[in-house]
């Protein structure tokens, strides 16, 4: 029997790990400087950058323990194993995003309607090194997402949004220098909290598509039913399900029938290579009857395919 679990383990490279470690080390170091500097410097631009960077290792740390636990084997009662764990990590990234965007724009409102007066130089040389460390982080964590993985974008995501965040301290913190125009800093909080928001937006779109159990993005489950139904001997197709188990691990399931005098193991196998040929779909799982048989078929609202569509 192929291990279908063996082969998305091995989606889960030491590298990836390693990755997100040194990444979770940069921030979470640099995170307790951006606060102090923020109280210190009365800036809710690095306050705000600094709640993102919080977001960032919340994210980071999350994402460490999905890989760590997504890479348990599976059991009899859990025959994925945990893969859902990433999914599950990536939902709650995107919602700590949000909710850190909305403090900021709580916050911002509030200063924009009496604006302290920040110190311009801890604002510019704070951004300026935090900008630094999330270039950098997210070089790391760049190198080691190839494997399209949504828990690994969503900790990207986050860093990138970071480091442009960064760039918004770092004009806050210039204007404020040279102008001594003070609601530059809140204004620079509340593109910062837009940017979060942003980055929030395709991972909870995506992760709450997995969960509901949606056909993969990119994939026509029309179309896919239609080209089944074309292989020679084949009568219909119904029942067709369509999902992703994780980030890269799409599956699918179908009823088939076929001609009466049709080879159902040969049909099946035929079918198989096709999805995984031109579909990428390597988890397929197919029932195959004779049509006409007394095979007990599944309810289902799913469309129906016959070569005569």
């Amino acid at each position: 029997m192929h291990a279908h679990g063996e082969h998305t383990v091995g989606r889960r490279p030491e590298r990836e790990r390693k990755a997100l470690a040194v990444a979770l080390a940069l921030i979470a170091g640099f995170l307790g400087a951006e606060v102090v500097g923020g109280l210190l410097a009365d800036s809710l631009a690095l306050l705000a950058d600094a709640g993102h960077m919080l977001g960032d290792a919340g994210s980071l740390a999350l994402a460490l323990f999905a890989l760590w636990i997504a890479g348990r084997p599976p059991t009899p009662e859990r025959s994925f194993g945990y893969r859902r764990a990433e999914i599950l990590a990536a939902l709650a990234n995107g919602v700590a995003l949000a909710a850190i965007a909305i403090w900021i724009f709580v916050e911002a409102a509030d200063r924009l309607r009496d604006p302290p007066q920040p110190l311009g130089a801890w604002i510019l040389v704070l951004g300026a090194v935090g900008l630094v460390v999330n270039v950098f982080a997210a070089l790391v964590v760049a190198r080691a997402r190839s494997g399209g993985s949504l828990n690994l974008e969503a900790a990207f995501r986050h860093i990138v949004a970071d480091a442009l965040g960064s760039v918004g301290v770092i004009v806050a913190g210039a204007v404020v220098l040279t102008t001594g125009w003070a609601y530059a800093d809140p204004l620079v909080s509340v593109a910062i909290a837009l940017l979060v928001l942003w980055s929030s937006v395709t991972i909870l779109r995506e992760s709450v598509r997995i969960l509901l159990e949606a056909s993969p993005s990119g994939i026509d489950p029309t179309a896919i039913g239609r080209r089944m139904a074309a292989v020679p001997d084949v009568v219909e197709v119904h029942d067709l399900h369509i999902w992703t188990i994780t980030s890269g691990f799409p599956a699918l399931s179908a009823h088939v029938l076929v001609a009466a005098g049709a080879d159902c193991h040969g049909k099946r196998r035929e079918l198989q290579r096709l999805l995984a040929d031109e579909f990428g779909l390597e988890h397929a799982t197919l029932q195959v009857d004779h049509a006409g048989s007394e095979a007990v078929e599944l309810g289902s609202a799913a469309p129906r395919h016959s070569p005569v569509e």
